[in-house]
């Protein structure tokens, strides 16, 4: 995407951006050099970036395939109060708080082959059961058929850990990735 860069003497300290036309339009001040507005054009970037994947992405879509795994993998016994794509998530691909009933995806699974995404999905909602690791949990977790297939998919891909882990994380919160 092309880059404008528009220059105001009015302005003192506030760089904004937005997309006109195909092109990435950034107003900052004059007196800023090219050398400091960089980063903060890539950092401008890489928000709008993500703001547009989030929006390209439908939670609607995602609740109504963790309705059918629950159903498939789960006699249909789990509740939920939201499930929904995220883009903050840099080192895991899902994450889920049971005591809020919570789960939320990263973006990044979007790209990813269906079936890595149920075995995601699963994966969270299996913690909704069994908040940690152990072997219950992955009891529940290996009811998904393509369990191994997707951690090996994970793995190759560098997003998995080589181990099944049971550490816990800080406010109760589990994921899948990195552990």
């Amino acid at each position: 995407m092309e880059i404008k860069i528009i220059r105001s003497k009015n302005r003192k300290k506030t760089i904004s951006a937005r997309e006109v036309g195909g092109a990435f339009v950034v107003q900052a001040p004059a007196s800023m050099s090219d050398v400091e507005l960089q980063p903060i054009i890539a950092k401008l970037q890489q928000r709008w970036q993500k703001r547009q994947i989030k929006t390209e992405l439908d939670d609607t879509v995602l609740q109504r395939r963790a309705q059918e795994l629950n159903r498939q993998y789960f006699g249909g016994k789990l509740s939920w109060k939201s499930i929904g794509w995220v883009t903050n998530q840099n080192t895991r691909l899902g994450s889920c708080t049971p005591t809020q009933q919570t789960i939320r995806l990263s973006h990044r699974l979007a790209t990813m082959p269906a079936f890595v995404r149920d075995y995601v999905i699963v994966h969270e909602l299996a913690h909704l059961l069994e908040a940690n690791h152990g072997p219950k949990f992955w009891k529940l977790v290996n009811r998904y058929p393509k369990t191994e297939r997707a951690r090996g998919y994970l793995m190759a891909v560098g997003m998995e850990e080589l181990e099944e882990g049971t550490e816990e994380r800080s406010e109760g919160t589990k994921g899948t990735g990195r552990n």
